[in-house]
C-alpha cells in the first residue's frame, strides 16, 4: 500500500470513529446539540458539522428544532431516528427459538415462539427461521440487521457451538455457513450470555453507565457475559466465561463436555426439569418443556407448596455458588440474574445472597450489587438485537446502503 492509500485508509477510519463516537453520544443521551457534541467527544464544529451531515443524510439521526443550548442560546438540536431502524434477534436455545423484532433502543415490536426443537427436527427448524426471517424481511424495508444469540461455549471464528449440553445435534450446525449471507441484512453471530451482558448495558437505564457488568444467564445451558472495564470479555476464540462448565464438585454429575460437577448439572432449566421428573413434585412434568416446567415449579412455590419452594432454595444455592465464583473471578459491579430459572424471583435471589454472603469476601460482597433482570423481554433475545444494534453503532458505514 503507497502513502497515499494509506493515508486514505487512516482517514477512513478515524471518519468511521467519529460517527461512531458521535452516535454513541446521541444513543446514551438523547437530543443534544452539535456544540455539546463537539465539546464532550473533543472534535471541531466543522468536524462536527461534516459527521452530523452524513448521518442525517443517511437518515440515521434527524434536527428536531430549537433547543437551550450554551450560554442560554437556542441550538438546533440532534436526535437519533431509533424507532426509524428494527432489528430482528434470534434466540437459540437447544430446544427453544425465539425471533424478535425489535427498534434500536430494545423495544420489542413483535415476537414468535418456534415449535420445540428436538435433535432430529433441527433442519426443520432452521428451514423455518429462513421462512420467517424472510417474511419479516418482506414486511418491513426498516429492518437493516441480525442479530443471534446462540448457546456457549461459542467459537466464533468457527461458527459453531463446541459443546451443546443435552441438545448435542447443535455442535454439528454452522451459525455462520448457514446464516451470513442468507438475507438482504447483514447477520452477527454472539454467544448468548454475552449478547445478555449487552442488552442489559443498551437496554437497561439502570446498567447503561455500569462498566463493569456481569450478566448471569439461567437458562437450558448457565452463561455469562462480562463487560470489563466497558469493554466485552470474549477470549482467544469466543470462549471465555464459560460459567456453565466451571465444576462445582469435582466427583459430582458428569456433563457433556466431558468435566464433573458442572454449574449448569444443578440449576439450569434442563437440570430442573430432570429432578422434577425424578422426584414428582409437577404432576405430568414428563410431558412439558423445560420452560413450562420450571414454570410451573415457580407458580407451585409462590403458593405455598411446601416441596416446591424447598426445592427452589436448593437451585439458588447452586445460582449462589455460580455468584461467589463470578465475584472472585471477575470483580464486577452488579450481577444479573435472568432467563427461564430467573423466574424463580426473589426466593431464589435471596437463597443466591445467602450463599454469597457465607462465602464472598466482605468488601466485595458490599461493594456490588445482584438483582433479577428488568428487561421487559428475555434478555438472550433482546441481546441478540443488541448485538445487531451496538454492530450498527459501532461501524455506522455499513448500513449507509441499506438505509
Amino acid at each position: 500500500m503507497n502513502s497515499q492509500n494509506a493515508s486514505q485508509s487512516l482517514q477512513s477510519t478515524l471518519s468511521e470513529a467519529n460517527r461512531s463516537h458521535v452516535l454513541h453520544y446521541l444513543y446514551a443521551h438523547g437530543i443534544s446539540s452539535r456544540a455539546s457534541i463537539a465539546q464532550t467527544l473533543g472534535l471541531s464544529a466543522a468536524a462536527i458539522t461534516k459527521i452530523t451531515a452524513r448521518l442525517i443524510d443517511a437518515g440515521i439521526i434527524h434536527e428536531v428544532g430549537g433547543i437551550e443550548g450554551r450560554k442560554n442560546r437556542r441550538s438546533i438540536g440532534l436526535e437519533l431516528n431509533p424507532q426509524q431502524f428494527h432489528i430482528i434477534g434470534v434466540k437459540f436455545a437447544r430446544s427453544l427459538v425465539e425471533i424478535g423484532t425489535f427498534d434500536l433502543k430494545g423495544s420489542m415490536l413483535a415476537l414468535t415462539d418456534l415449535p420445540t426443537v428436538k435433535n432430529d427436527t433441527i433442519p426443520d427448524t432452521i428451514r423455518t427461521i429462513h421462512a420467517t426471517i424472510n417474511t419479516l424481511l418482506a414486511d418491513d424495508p426498516s429492518i437493516v440487521a441480525i442479530g443471534m444469540a446462540v448457546p456457549g461455549p461459542y467459537l466464533r471464528h468457527e461458527g459453531r457451538t463446541a459443546v451443546v449440553s443435552s441438545m448435542q445435534g447443535w455442535r454439528t450446525f454452522n451459525f455462520l455457513d448457514e446464516f451470513s449471507n442468507a438475507f438482504r441484512v447483514p447477520v452477527f453471530v454472539e454467544q448468548d450470555a454475552r449478547a445478555g451482558v449487552l442488552a442489559q448495558h443498551l437496554f437497561d437505564p439502570a446498567s447503561s453507565s455500569c462498566r463493569n457488568l456481569a450478566y448471569y444467564l439461567l437458562g437450558e445451558g448457565i452463561g455469562l457475559g462480562v463487560i470489563d472495564d466497558g469493554r466485552l470479555i470474549n477470549g482467544a476464540q469466543g470462549a471465555a466465561t464459560e460459567i456453565g462448565h466451571v465444576s462445582i464438585d469435582v466427583n459430582g454429575l458428569p456433563c457433556d463436555c466431558g468435566n464433573r460437577g458442572c454449574l449448569e448439572r444443578y440449576c439450569s432449566a434442563v437440570a430442573i426439569h430432570d429432578k422434577l421428573i425424578e422426584t414428582g413434585i409437577i404432576a405430568g412434568a414428563d410431558q412439558m418443556t423445560h420452560k413450562q416446567a420450571c414454570h410451573t415449579l415457580f407458580e407451585q412455590a409462590s403458593q405455598g407448596d411446601t416441596a416446591a419452594q424447598t426445592l427452589v432454595r436448593e437451585i439458588g444455592r447452586y445460582v449462589g455458588y455460580g455468584c461467589v465464583t463470578i465475584f472472585n473471578a471477575f470483580n464486577p459491579e452488579r450481577i444479573v440474574l435472568g432467563d427461564i430459572v430467573a423466574e424463580g424471583g426473589q426466593p431464589l435471589l435471596d437463597a443466591a445472597r445467602e450463599v454469597v454472603d457465607e462465602r464472598v469476601i466482605p468488601e466485595l460482597n458490599q461493594a456490588t450489587d445482584i438483582s433479577l433482570t428488568k428487561l421487559s423481554a428475555d434478555a438472550a433475545v433482546s441481546g441478540a438485537a443488541a448485538v445487531a444494534v451496538t454492530q450498527f453503532l459501532d461501524h455506522p458505514s455499513r448500513f449507509f446502503a441499506i438505509t
